[in-house]
């Protein structure tokens, strides 16, 4: 029988996955991470995550690189900003999950200001899709919802 949180829900069993020889790092399907520089853009973004039955874990993109190293969510969101860059440095160490899980996860899903796929845009292969700005529920939580669940 599982023990039961505080909230009532039956806690998620996480997989500890190890990288290498001193670095264990946690599985969870149910996390999203949320990679922006605007703390507002952050925060409208997790929101719609959570509505998704999620759990958003929100950070800038030089925090998301530390964040990246102790957890393989289930998958990030980028907000490419104006010239979809601003989430570059993460690119890196998002293929290299995505090669070491043996499938395409973590899914990736680029917020971006233009409309198109990421090879019409001539982003990286990480990329599984693109979502057009301005943000809104309808438009982002059924990319979650498929991606998530496929």
């Amino acid at each position: 029988m599982c023990p039961v949180n505080r909230e009532g829900e039956t806690p998620r069993h996480l997989d500890f996955v190890a990288r290498d020889s001193n670095t264990e790092t946690i599985r969870d399907p149910s996390q999203v991470l949320v990679v922006c520089r605007s703390p507002i853009n952050r925060v409208v973004i997790s929101k719609i995550v959570e509505r998704s039955g999620l759990k958003p874990i929100s950070e800038s993109p030089d925090m998301a690189a530390k964040i990246l190293r102790s957890l393989i969510p289930g998958a990030v969101v980028l907000d490419g900003g104006v010239d979809n860059k601003d989430c570059d440095n993460l690119m890196s160490s998002i293929d290299a999950l995505r090669r070491a899980s043996g499938k395409s996860l973590p899914a990736v899903i680029l917020l971006s200001t233009k409309n198109g796929t990421p090879e019409s845009l001539g982003l990286s292969s990480v990329i599984d899709v693109v979502v057009a700005k301005p943000i809104t529920p309808e438009r982002l939580q059924p990319v979650i919802d498929r991606l998530i669940n496929r």
